[in-house]
């Protein structure tokens, strides 16, 4: 990693993303590759405005950069991918909110410039709601549905994976966690099967309660049961690769994208396509379209505002919304009928 030249006034962009890659160490891996990610794509794109890199320096910098940016990607990608740009200047737009806090943008820039310019420029781009229909909901019966195999030795590290799997998917669909929550949880959190909620670090390190139900407890305890272990992840990985336990068995707990590979792999058992997005999404349209309000699914989902579960999910209360209106509208004629007439009155 670069490090940066204290007797200069200004890094390089080179050596700015450095500083700012190791303020990322406290977001999840997942967040620090997406905003790398997005800043070798700036990096690809500054050539393009007569600056390098390696060379150039963070006070260089046009006022009007993010916004070239984000034309640029227009052009590379297409329109089509208009989100994917948005999400990439997104994360661009962090980097350069780091700049500013440094001090290290020009004199005559800042944040609030560079911000205002895009938000001219992009405008609102709407939040595609993911079509989920209930036949994602095949990806958990399926699941149930795979015979057992006898515990004997030769069936034993498939024994397991089934059962972990079918606790894997009972328990995604009954709290409606993300792979992440799900990968990070403790035998501790759920006191082994035997509590109906526990506590978890959800997105953005907060904290926030989720509720298990009977079938999702029931199959952590038969997965538990059958791995007469005390590691200290609920979920591991069983293949012959995964090597030494470490403390506690930490090596071994099964990551994000295997908890995404385990949907995947049965929902292409059910022929439907689905992800752990995808069972979190049906798992919120339930309640909505069940009664649940929209406040609640935001404290249960743990979405910081209520706007995001509002712009998300409201299309799916559509439903429950007519059956209210038809259940709840009286006709004019019947609230006239009901009504005195003035004469009637005193």
């Amino acid at each position: 990693m670069a490090t940066i030249d204290i007797a200069k006034t200004f890094p390089t962009v080179i050596e700015a993303v450095g500083a700012f890659s190791e303020t990322l160490l406290a977001k999840s891996p997942r967040t620090r590759v997406n905003y790398l990610s997005a800043l070798n794509r700036f990096q690809e794109f500054l050539p393009t405005v007569g600056l390098a890199p390696e060379t150039a320096t963070t006070d260089q910098l046009p006022r009007d950069v993010l916004e070239r940016f984000y034309t640029w990607l227009l052009r590379v990608h297409g329109r089509e991918r208009r989100t994917t740009a948005v999400t990439y200047v997104g994360e661009t737009r962090a980097f350069f909110r780091f700049l500013d806090r440094r001090r290290w943008l020009r004199a005559d820039l800042s944040f609030e410039h560079i911000k205002d310019g895009l938000r001219e420029l992009i405008g609102r781009v709407p939040y595609k709601t993911p079509r989920v229909d209930d036949a994602v909901a095949l990806v958990v019966t399926s699941v149930k549905a795979v015979p057992l195999p006898v515990a004997d030795e030769r069936n034993g590290q498939r024994r397991l994976e089934l059962l972990r799997d079918r606790a894997i998917l009972t328990t995604l669909y009954a709290t409606g966690m993300r792979r992440q929550e799900l990968s990070r949880l403790n035998r501790s959190d759920v006191q082994d099967g035997r509590s109906a909620e526990g506590l978890i670090t959800g997105k953005g390190e907060k904290e926030r309660v989720v509720f298990f139900d009977d079938d999702s407890l029931a199959a952590i305890r038969a997965y538990l049961q059958a791995r007469s272990d005390t590691y200290l992840p609920l979920f591991l990985r069983h293949d012959d690769g995964r090597g030494k336990p470490g403390p506690r068995g930490e090596r071994w707990r099964l990551s994000p994208q295997s908890v995404w590979a385990v949907v995947k792999r049965y929902g292409e058992l059910a022929g439907v396509d689905a992800t752990t997005h995808h069972l979190r999404h049906l798992k919120a349209r339930t309640l909505l379209n069940n009664g649940a309000q929209l406040s609640e699914v935001q404290d249960l989902l743990g979405h910081a505002s209520p706007e995001t579960t509002k712009k998300i999910y409201a299309p799916y209360t559509r439903q429950h919304l007519r059956e209210a209106f038809d259940r709840f509208s009286v006709p004019a004629e019947e609230v006239a009928r009901r009504a005195r007439r003035p004469e009637e009155r005193g």
